[in-house]
């Protein structure tokens, strides 16, 4: 099933007793209440959870220009990133000191891997995540549009029900994580 920010809009406008929508320039309230929100919403509920299907791995591009103070080098953040997850050098991931300024990651090694959060298409959005979406919507679309308080409040419990399916969900997408370099656990072997 393909997904677009249209279709996720209208399933949620649908939830809360809305029409649907088939573009943001509809004209109508609730086309311009979802093209106002969805952005916002879609990114904070990508950025809250390091999302199996949203995670990427490169290697930055090293800018001419310096920081001014604190690092050495400094790298241009790729346009879909959201969130940093962390960020290593030469073979690994992670274990290198940076800092986020802007859109730039300052470091004091010479070569960056980072592993971070993207914005995917909605077409790569998994099912478990559409329906915490389109739940968070609705939740969010619903005093704009309805102006029903009790309504939003039991929304807002559906939704969180479902991102925490969601992340249940995606938390079985990969091999759980384990103890690196856990004194206690050295001091047993």
């Amino acid at each position: 099933m393909s997904n677009s920010s249209i279709d996720i809009c209208s399933q949620a406008l649908i939830k809360i007793g809305a029409s649907g929508i088939s573009s943001f320039e509809d004209g109508t309230a609730e086309a311009e209440v979802a093209e106002s929100l969805y952005p916002y919403i879609r990114d904070a509920l990508l950025s809250s959870y390091p999302w199996s299907f949203a995670l990427s791995q490169t290697k930055l591009a090293r800018l001419e220009t310096a920081p001014v103070a604190d690092y050495q080098y400094a790298y241009l953040l790729p346009a879909d990133f959201l969130r940093i997850i962390s960020a290593g050098s030469g073979n690994r991931g992670k274990g290198v000191e940076y800092r986020i300024v802007k859109d730039c990651l300052y470091s004091n090694l010479s070569q960056i891997n980072l592993t971070y959060l993207r914005r995917p298409d909605e077409d790569n959005f998994p099912a478990y995540f559409c329906e915490a979406l389109i739940n968070k919507l609705a939740y969010e679309f619903c005093i704009p549009l309805t102006e029903s308080t009790t309504r939003a409040e039991f929304l807002s419990k559906i939704a969180e029900d479902s991102i925490s399916r969601a992340r249940t969900v995606d938390a079985q997408q990969s091999t759980p994580s384990r103890f690196e370099d856990f004194s206690l656990v050295e001091v047993r072997q």
